[in-house]
């Protein structure tokens, strides 16, 4: 069956938590989910709706937004700071909602699905703003091919040239989302390689105390991933129905 058959008969529908559940799985962060103040969820029609169950293929959930995130005054133009916790608390409530998992399952990736999912169901909660956080963001820019504008934090000069000596041995920056694979690439490198990138990664654990000497390995390279792909990109999305924020 071609995608384009496959797409139209995927409709997005207001989701439940065991839509979630049946998908978690296969999102990347721990499957645990808090309180949500939406999920919407894509399910099939007609003879594909047969052949899988009734069982959604991809999942949004919403939640209510976080205190603190550097990067929303930025993007808001300081609209939440200068007030007493209590009030930002509530300012915050009445004007955000925040994305807080996008799954699809593998079987329909590639569809565009995950920006649709994102692009249609923005302004069914009804709020200025939409945020959204996201570590993969430069790898699978979805959040943005859907309407949202991303922020990224500014990177420090060691992790600017932890990213160019991996990039001098083949590795690219999507791949230090997948310590093992990187691992195996530094395993297969020839001796000037592995010689040089070595010299680069004790350079970069050297401000890291004990984590400087840290053994050749997975456990070294999942913590040198971590801190590398661990600051998240941050989205905003401004919904034209609701151009102005609530006091």
């Amino acid at each position: 069956m071609r995608s384009c058959s496959i797409i139209r008969e995927l409709r997005i529908v207001r989701g439940c938590l065991d839509d979630y559940r049946k998908l978690a799985r296969y999102h990347y962060r721990d499957s645990q989910l808090g309180p949500f103040a939406a999920i919407f969820s894509i399910k099939a029609i007609g003879g594909l709706a047969r052949r899988l169950g009734g069982r959604a293929v991809g999942v949004i959930v919403y939640v209510m937004p976080s205190t603190g995130a550097e990067l929303r005054n930025v993007a808001t133009g300081n609209f939440f700071a200068g007030f007493d916790r209590a009030t930002r608390l509530e300012l915050i409530n009445k004007n955000i909602r925040c994305i807080s998992r996008v799954i699809i399952e593998p079987r329909f990736r590639s569809l565009g699905l995950a920006s649709r999912l994102v692009r249609e169901t923005m302004g069914e909660l009804e709020v200025p703003l939409i945020e959204a956080m996201a570590v993969m963001g430069l790898v699978n820019p979805f959040f943005e091919t859907a309407g949202m504008t991303g922020y990224t934090a500014g990177m420090s000069v060691q992790c600017v040239q932890m990213f160019e000596a991996f990039s001098v041995v083949g590795i690219d920056r999507g791949e230090l989302f997948y310590p093992q694979k990187v691992q195996r690439k530094i395993d297969e490198l020839n001796h000037g390689e592995f010689g040089f990138i070595e010299g680069q990664i004790k350079r970069f654990l050297g401000s890291y105390g004990k984590r400087r000497s840290m053994p050749i390995g997975i456990e070294r390279m999942e913590f040198i991933s971590g801190k590398l792909t661990g600051r998240p990109s941050y989205y905003i999305w401004f919904n034209p129905e609701h151009p102005r924020l609530i006091t």
